[in-house]
């Protein structure tokens, strides 16, 4: 069984969609799915009702609940994957032994999205943030599983 865990700063908006788009595209067979946040400020929370609601008009439904990475979390998980450079640098303090499971989520882009590095966050943007976010996971996303697989 694979396990991927999608990290982002508050765990309310990109990783809790890049986890949602993953289980949709997977339907759960062989892979573990869960996301985090490198701060805890939104701990128990629901993800941002803006994307969920963009998510849901795809189809695709958010149901995870905000939590913190844990240095815990490198050991378990084969695949982590940041939305930005910011978010890699932190994951990667959590225990640098396990370096080789972190990986910037943007590495698995198409060349249509190559003027992107790190995954934008839509947290005070408008409704096109949100499309853009859920476009660039549902890519990066079918390139990651034919990666692995």
């Amino acid at each position: 069984m694979n396990k991927v865990l999608f990290v982002c700063l508050g765990n309310i908006c990109r990783s809790p969609a890049g986890e949602a788009v993953l289980k949709s595209l997977t339907s759960g067979s062989d892979y573990l799915i869960d996301s985090a946040g490198t701060n805890g400020f939104h701990d128990g929370e629901k993800a941002d009702h803006r994307m969920r609601e963009a998510a849901s008009r795809r189809g695709i439904d958010i149901t995870s609940i905000s939590r913190q990475i844990k240095a815990a979390d490198l050991e378990e998980f084969d695949y982590i994957l940041t939305m930005d450079n910011s978010n890699y640098a932190n994951t990667v303090k959590l225990n640098p032994k396990y370096e080789s499971k972190v990986h910037k989520f943007c590495q698995y882009l198409d060349s249509n999205f190559s003027d992107y590095n790190e995954v934008p966050d839509p947290y005070f943007g408008g409704d096109a943030g949100f499309e853009l976010v859920l476009d660039l996971l549902e890519n990066g996303c079918r390139n990651f599983l034919k990666q692995v697989k």
